[in-house]
C-alpha cells in the first residue's frame, strides 16, 4: 500500500504535472490545481534532454512527444563571425539510453497540454484558475483551504508551483532567488532548412546567440545579453531589439532573421537561480522542481530536473508504506547533491561568459564544450 492515499500537487507544469500522474498510476488519488487560467505556458520552445526524455516515456507520452517535437543528436559550436563559421560539432551523449535521441526541441505549450492531457487520463482531477488560501497540518494530514471557499484533506501536498513558489512561502522558508546578471530574448518562428539542431555562438553582442529546431516546420532562437529592465518596451520594440541584436550573427542566423516578423512571438526574461539546501519537505508538505532548485537554462536542464524529482518522488511514496523520516531523508539524498552540481553547472558557464567579457578566461572554448558535454 503506498505511503500516501491522497495527494494535492500545486502547480501543473512539468514537475506537478509528472508526479501527478505517476502517482495516480499507482493507485494514489490526485488533485492538481494552478492559479493559471488555462494549460498555456509562457514561453516558446524547450530543450529535453535524455534524461528527460527517458521519464517522459515512463509517463506514458514518449510517443506523442517524438511525433510534435524535433530530435537530434548533435550539438554545433559556430564562432560569431561574418560566415557563422562552425568551429566544432559535438557528438551529444544519450543520457535517456541508447533507445533515446541525445535532444529534443519542442514547443512549450504543446509540452504543457500533452503534460496534462496525460494526467488527466491517469485519473488526476485537474483544476485551473484558483489556489488554496490555507495549509493546516498535524501528524495525520493536511487540511487544505482553497480560494473559492472549499476545503479538502490531503496525506500530502506537493508544491510544484515554480521559482516564486507560493508554497514555499506559506510553510516560511526563507530562499533568496538571485539575478544571475543576464537577460534572454527568446523568439518562436518557422524553421529553415539550416537549422537541424542547435548551434550556439559565444561571443558578439551576445553572450550566447542560439537556436532549436521544436518541430517539422518550427524553431526557437535566442539571444542573451546583459539583464536590464525591457519591460517598458512594446512588442514591436522588442522585436527590432531582437533583429538588431541577430544581425551580429551569420550562418542560419541570416535565415532565421529574415523570420523574425511576428512581435507576440518575443519574449524577454532575466536568468535567475536558487537552491532549496537541505531538506525541502516540512512535515506532509514537499516541494520540486523550480519551487526548490532554479537554474539558468545554459545547460537545459531545468524542465529535465523536475522530472526526476517527479520521478524519485513518486517512486518512494509508492515503494513505501508510510512517511517517514527515512523516505524523506532517501529523497533528500537522491536529489538535492545532483540538483545543486546542475545549479552550479550552470552558474559556472555564466560566470565564465561574464569573465570572459573582462579577458579573465583563457581557453574559453574548451571550456564550455567540456561543459556542455558533461551537464550533470
Amino acid at each position: 500500500m503506498p505511503a500516501v492515499r491522497n495527494v494535492l500537487v500545486v502547480g501543473g507544469g512539468a514537475a506537478g504535472a509528472a508526479v501527478a500522474t505517476l502517482l495516480a498510476e499507482g493507485g494514489v488519488a490526485v488533485d492538481l490545481i494552478d492559479i493559471k487560467p488555462d494549460i498555456s505556458a509562457l514561453g516558446s520552445g524547450i530543450t529535453l534532454q535524455g534524461n528527460a526524455l527517458r521519464i517522459l516515456r515512463q509517463l506514458g507520452v514518449w510517443d506523442e512527444i517524438s511525433e510534435q517535437g524535433y530530435a537530434f543528436d548533435t550539438l554545433g559550436l559556430r564562432a560569431p563571425d561574418p560566415n557563422g563559421t562552425l568551429v566544432a560539432e559535438l557528438n551529444d551523449i544519450r543520457t535517456g539510453g541508447p533507445d533515446l535521441p541525445a535532444t529534443l526541441g519542442m514547443y512549450r505549450p504543446d509540452l504543457a497540454r500533452i503534460m496534462v492531457a496525460r494526467a488527466e487520463a491517469a485519473g488526476v482531477k485537474v483544476r485551473f484558475g484558483t489556489t488554496y488560501t490555507a495549509l493546516d497540518q498535524d501528524s495525520t494530514g493536511v487540511s487544505v483551504t482553497f480560494a473559492d471557499g472549499t476545503a479538502g484533506e490531503y496525506d500530502l501536498v506537493v508544491g510544484a508551483d515554480g521559482i516564486r513558489s507560493w508554497t514555499r512561502r506559506t510553510l516560511g522558508i526563507p530562499l533568496e532567488t538571485v539575478n544571475v546578471g543576464m537577460g534572454i530574448w527568446r523568439a518562436f518562428t518557422s524553421r529553415p532548412d539550416s537549422v537541424t539542431r542547435t548551434d550556439l555562438y559565444y561571443g558578439g553582442p551576445s553572450y550566447i546567440a542560439g537556436y532549436c529546431p521544436t518541430g517539422e516546420d518550427t524553431l526557437y532562437a535566442y539571444l542573451v545579453e546583459d539583464a536590464q529592465d525591457r519591460s517598458t518596451l512594446t512588442p514591436e520594440e522588442s522585436l527590432a531589439v531582437m533583429r538588431r541584436l541577430a544581425e551580429a550573427y551569420h550562418g542560419p542566423w541570416d535565415d532565421i532573421r529574415e523570420t523574425l516578423t511576428d512581435p507576440s512571438r518575443i519574449n524577454y526574461t532575466w536568468f535567475e537561480s536558487h537552491v532549496l539546501d537541505g531538506p525541502w519537505n516540512r512535515g506532509r508538505v514537499v516541494l520540486i522542481g523550480d519551487a526548490a532548485h532554479a537554474c539558468p537554462p545554459t545547460l537545459a536542464q531545468g524542465a529535465a530536473q523536475a522530472f526526476e524529482d517527479a520521478s524519485v518522488l513518486a517512486e518512494l511514496l509508492l515503494r513505501e508504506s508510510a512517511l517517514s523520516d527515512d523516505l524523506w531523508q532517501e529523497f533528500t539524498g537522491r536529489r538535492l547533491e545532483r540538483a545543486k552540481t546542475v545549479v552550479e553547472g550552470s552558474l559556472q558557464l555564466c560566470r565564465w561568459l561574464l569573465a570572459h567579457e573582462r579577458g579573465d578566461v583563457p581557453g574559453l572554448m574548451g571550456r564550455i564544450s567540456h561543459l556542455l558535454m558533461n551537464p550533470a
